[in-house]
């Protein structure tokens, strides 16, 4: 079961990539992807990690929820759904 996973307070010059590696270290990353500004083009500063197996995602949020990447202290907690918009 992929566990998707929500990543905030990130740096302004965070990358897909680089926030893939941050989540690599700790198993399999499926996708990583920084959400940003249709309008400005500029980060959000929040993101979210798909990681295929749920026991290697929950050692991944325990390890770097609080801890600091390019100056930031992320938080990272499992995805709730979107709500629906309508």
């Amino acid at each position: 079961m992929t566990v998707n996973i929500y990543v905030g307070n990130l740096s302004y010059d965070m990358t897909d990539n680089a926030l893939k590696d941050a989540f690599a270290r700790y198993g399999e990353v499926a996708s990583a992807k920084v959400v940003f500004d249709r309008d400005t083009g500029r980060s959000r500063g929040f993101g979210f990690v798909e990681m295929p197996d749920g026991e290697e995602a929950r050692k991944a949020i325990d390890a770097l929820n609080g801890a600091e990447l390019m100056g930031r202290n992320m938080r990272v907690n499992e995805a709730r759904p979107q709500k629906d918009r309508r």
